[in-house]
């Protein structure tokens, strides 16, 4: 009993200190947030304590945005790889059973293979037909034996051939997981580092063109601030569902971190692109926001896109840069507006930042 009470006050002590560094530093206490501060109180996750100090050493607070990618870096990683390790034991446990199945049914083969081989030697002696008779049916005993073990056998490995393949599929639904933004359905992060660099590569092999979006939604600390998390949360979604109705075939979306998004265009020259991003903010725009629990009109959400397009010598970093540089150039140039690195006004901004 003791050591029960003991754990019990152990762990909401950490309860405690997670919930005391929400409250001081008033951030939403939804699931995840929690799920940080709680995982900091242990100790147990040291690169996450580190993240979390140095950021509030550098800057007093952890935004939306800094507690989301601790989350994807430091939290989870961790559950998808207890999840694969668990379906990767499945599958051990499954082959294991399969292969006592065959140690079993090749003891039966030895075994029939003995009787044939004693049947053939009583065949060769035998002197009477009643003899030859007894033989003969001790063979079809045998023989049925035979015939059931190998259904048995048969069965076994039907049974396991679907679970294995049921087992394939929930890795792929995990990696699938993995690489998907639970809020907006879109990409993570992960997702779009790994296929820009992809189609970075495969463009620059083949010459053909490549274009890169960078968007950002205008304001949207504001609709957190006024309207709360939970309407921050329907703003993303907004901005995702409008992608996915815009963005088909081979084009990369993502959502690149907090209310930044990203679109990679291959085979897609930098005119082209333009069209494709003022496609996007118009769609965007175009959608009204409401909030659910009153049904009230918070008005439109717009966007700010930077492009830029991959040139000879350049890797994705460079492309990444030029489309951020564009992307800053559009939101201070009076937002939701498609700013190219062709624009005067990226000329300016990249100017700006030199000096």
């Amino acid at each position: 009993m003791v050591k029960v009470l003991d754990e019990h006050e152990r762990t909401m002590a950490f309860a405690e200190v997670a919930l005391g560094q929400i409250r001081s530093l008033r951030q939403t206490a939804i699931p995840r947030t929690y799920e940080i501060w709680y995982v900091y109180a242990t100790g147990y996750n040291a690169p996450l304590n580190k993240i979390v100090n140095e950021t509030l050493a550098r800057s007093g607070k952890l935004t939306e945005g800094d507690l989301e990618q601790i989350y994807e870096t430091y939290l989870s990683h961790i559950k998808t790889t207890d999840r694969i390790d668990k379906v990767g034991a499945r599958v051990i446990g499954e082959i294991d059973d399969v292969m006592k199945v065959l140690s079993d049914a090749l003891g039966v083969t030895g075994s029939y293979d003995a009787s044939l081989s004693g049947a053939t030697q009583q065949l060769a002696s035998a002197k009477s037909r009643e003899q030859i008779k007894s033989i003969v049916e001790t063979l079809l005993r045998s023989t049925s034996e035979m015939r059931e073990t190998n259904k048995a056998l048969e069965d076994r490995l039907t049974l396991s051939k679907n679970e294995i393949s049921n087992l394939q599929q929930s890795l792929e639904a995990i990696r699938a997981e993995s690489l998907t933004d639970p809020l907006t359905g879109l990409g993570n992060r992960k997702y779009f580092d790994r296929m820009i660099d992809m189609a970075v590569q495969s463009a620059l092999a083949s010459g053909e063109p490549l274009s890169l979006l960078l968007f950002d939604i205008d304001h949207f600390k504001s609709f957190n601030d006024s309207y709360g998390h939970l309407t921050g949360d329907q703003v993303l979604r907004l901005v995702g569902l409008s992608l996915k109705q815009t963005i088909k075939g081979q084009d990369i979306t993502a959502r690149y971190g907090g209310e930044e998004f990203a679109v990679v265009l291959p085979n897609t020259a930098l005119r082209q692109a333009l069209t494709v991003a003022d496609h996007i903010r118009r769609a965007v725009m175009a959608k009204e926001l409401k909030k659910k629990s009153t049904g009230e009109i918070l008005g439109r959400v717009t966007i700010s896109v930077g492009v830029s397009m991959l040139k000879p010598g350049d890797d994705t970093d460079a492309l990444i840069e030029r489309a951020d540089a564009c992307l800053y150039a559009a939101k201070r140039n009076g937002r939701n507006r498609v700013i190219c690195e062709a624009d005067p006004e990226y000329a300016v901004e990249t100017h700006s930042r030199v000096a």
